[in-house]
């Protein structure tokens, strides 16, 4: 039986939490969930998304070290797991429908709780 956390749609929104994390621990300090209509598009098509944050996210590593404290420390917890979660194969390009958009957002979900247990004072 395959699990969950083993899809594409699972996996996609795991790289897709971190790097809206970098981007929230770059601009704020903080880690803001995106708003949920972001999340819905980000859906349609996981792979643009990712390739769209991903070009500024050495950039927003920087800022976010930075700050230093617990934002400096969180920003390399984040970085790591962007280069984990990036696909090491080919992906297709398609959106995501059905069971892999809820899988998506499941993944979203997940790594955005397990930000929250890590640094709940940095996670809104």
């Amino acid at each position: 039986m395959v699990r969950v956390e083993d899809g594409r749609g699972y996996r996609w929104g795991q790289l897709y939490a971190a790097l809206v994390a970098m981007r929230g621990l770059a601009e704020g300090g903080r880690i803001v969930p995106a708003p949920p209509s972001e999340v819905r598009a980000a859906t349609h098509n996981p792979y643009n998304d990712s390739v769209r944050l991903l070009r500024d996210v050495g950039h927003r590593l920087f800022t976010a070290r930075e700050k230093g404290g617990a934002v400096a420390e969180a920003a390399v917890v984040v970085m790591a797991d962007v280069a984990r979660l990036v696909p090491a194969r080919r992906e297709p390009r398609d959106g995501l429908g059905g069971p892999a958009a809820q899988h998506f957002r499941q993944g979203y979900e997940a790594r955005l709780a397990a930000y929250r247990e890590s640094w709940a004072e940095l996670v809104d």
